[in-house]
Parts: structure tokens; sequence; C-alpha cells
């Protein structure tokens, strides 16, 4: 039998949702046949997880990846020692959760870099708390991309087949507008296609998103589609990139839900995060594309108002560490999980 690919498991902020959806993730039988996860958090909060969600695994803390494989209903958790998990309010902000949080991410990304670990999935960082905490960075993607030194990263969320590629994500929509250059999509077109030939699509097909309402109406709304967006198409395109487009955002990703592409490149945040959410939100997950290693994460936030209710609904964190384990184990990215 093949070995298991280990997967990191981020906890993201104990204050928030992330260890409850953690602990009814790890109790479903099938995670156990994906990867042999690797909690990075703290033990004792994920303990009193388990504790809400009746979920009957044991906790055990564990030193380094190597002894993450543990008995049969157990959990084996990375505890570095930096929370007092008695420090914690629920559904509370404080820098004390935050610093938490960004220092689990941080070992994780490492583990991922220097090969202990296949992979990693996270559960929600709260910004406001880690800005408290003194952090610069917006959230994973960007501590993930200074920590590996990477040039460029992109943001993908996909559910249920639905794959969006995000030419920008945390940035104002007139910064974002201003970042619609032939440069910066022939950039994300060529990183798209690569990405997606190495998880086994030979030939990706790219839909390109426009970025003003009827894709400019031949330059009655805007001219970014005839000045950027078709100059970078078309180059992509001279380059064998099956890349079409500009095409109205009211329909093409109606197009990539009937399976015309394999991923769309959407111009800015909400563009490419409104159609996946409203198309499958439980499912929804977000997977960096450039990032010298895997990494996957839950597509929702802390949700501070359900924190350690015991109500809050873990299938995206499922759909994260499956999806991680696909691509650790060479298997691409499939829909959902069986």
């Amino acid at each position: 039998m093949a070995k298991l690919p280990i997967i990191a498991i981020t906890m993201g902020d104990p204050a928030g949702i992330g260890p409850e959806v953690i602990a009814k993730a790890l109790s479903i039988p099938d995670i156990a046949s994906w990867c042999t996860p690797l909690v990075v958090g703290n033990a004792e909060v994920l303990r009193k997880a388990m504790v809400l969600t009746g979920s009957g695994l044991a906790v055990e803390a564990v030193e380094s990846p190597q002894e993450s494989i543990v008995g049969q209903g157990s959990v084996a958790v990375l505890d570095i020692g930096n929370l007092d998990a008695n420090s914690i309010l629920p559904g509370q902000i404080s820098a004390v959760a935050g610093k938490a949080a960004m220092e689990w991410a941080i070992r994780a990304g490492e583990l991922c870099m220097d090969g202990s670990v296949a992979g990693m999935a996270t559960a929600p960082l709260h910004k406001e708390a880690a800005s408290l905490a003194g952090y610069k960075d917006i959230g994973h993607m960007e501590v993930l991309q200074r920590l590996s030194g990477t040039p460029k990263v992109l943001t993908m969320l996909t559910s249920k087949g639905l794959r969006v590629v995000h030419l920008t994500t945390h940035r104002s929509l007139r910064r974002a507008c201003d970042y619609v250059t032939k440069d910066n999509v022939l950039e994300a077109l060529v990183l798209t296609n690569q990405v997606f030939q190495q998880w086994g699509i030979k030939e990706p097909r790219i839909g390109v998103s426009a970025l003003n309402p009827h894709a400019s109406d031949g330059g009655l709304i805007g001219d970014e589609e005839e000045k950027e967006i078709t100059p970078a198409v078309q180059e992509a395109q001279r380059l064998g990139i099956k890349a079409t487009g500009p095409v109205p955002a009211d329909t093409v990703f109606l197009q990539g839900i009937h399976g015309d592409y394999d991923a769309i490149l959407a111009m800015y945040h909400d563009q490419g995060h409104i159609p996946v959410k409203v198309y499958g939100f439980e499912e929804s997950i977000t997977v960096n594309l450039g990032l010298p290693f895997i990494r996957t994460s839950v597509d929702h936030g802390t949700a501070f108002d359900i924190a350690w209710q015991g109500v809050a609904d873990a299938t995206s964190m499922v759909e994260a560490i499956h999806a991680a384990a696909e691509l650790a184990a060479g298997a691409g990215l499939a829909t959902s999980h069986p």
C-alpha cells in the first residue's frame, strides 16, 4: 500500500471556528484513506473542540511530522508551545490569537518547504487579529509568498468543478482596475496554464472575464478590453495557450459551470468570489497557484458570531484537506470528494 501524504492542517484563529471545523472534518472516516493529517496548532484547544463536537477523537501532541502517524481514534497535533489555551475567548478579536494563528501558518509553510509534509490546508485567520499582533501580511497567501520568496502567486477558488483564478484579490476595487494590464493578464494566463498542466490537464481551456459590463460594448463602456485584455489573450494564444475572451462577466461563469472551461480568470476579488460562493458556498475552497508547495484553504472566515457553539459547517475544511491530499498524490484536482 502506498504511503499516504502528510498534510499539515493549520488551526487558524483559535477564537474562531477553525478548531471546530478541523475537529469535525477529522472525525470523517474517509480522511484516513486520503492522507496522514497533522494539525499545526494548540493541542488543548483542539481537545476542547473535540469535546464540543462530540467527535470522540483523542489528541496526541507530537514534536515532529515524523510522529504524525498515531493510533486509530487519535489525531496528531504539532504544538509549538506558543499559546495558553485558557487565554482564548471565543469570538473575541485578540493579538494573542492572531499571533498564534500566523505562527502556525508560518511553521506549516516551513514544513512544506523542507519536505517534512506534502502540503498544507488552512483554517481561517482573522486579519484584524493578525494586524494587532504586528503582522502586515493581509492573509495566508501573502505570508506564504513572502516566506517562500515566490515572485507571483494567484488565488483560485473552486467549487463543484467551477474553478476561478483571480488576477487580484486583496486590493481596493479602484486599485484592482488599475492592475488590469496586458502584462499582468498575460502573466496570470501563463501561470494558470503551467499549473494546470502540472495537474495533468495537457491543454487547459481558460476563459477570461471582461472587466467592464458587456465586455465594454465595443469601447462604449471603458477600453480595458480593447487595450489590455484582448492583446493579452491574443499573445497567450500565440504561446499555445487555449485562452478565450474577454467574455462578459455575466456569461463566462455560467459557461464555466457548463464545462466550457477548465478555469476562468477573473479580474478582481468579488467578480470571482461571488459566482463561486453562490454556486456552491459550502463546498468552495481556495487553492494557491505559484507557491513552491501545495496550499489549500477553507473558503470562509473565522465566523466569530457562531464560534465555539458547535454549529459550524465543516464541508469546506473537508474539501480543502481532500484537495491537498489529491494534489500531493499527483491525482490532480477533482470536483469534490467521494
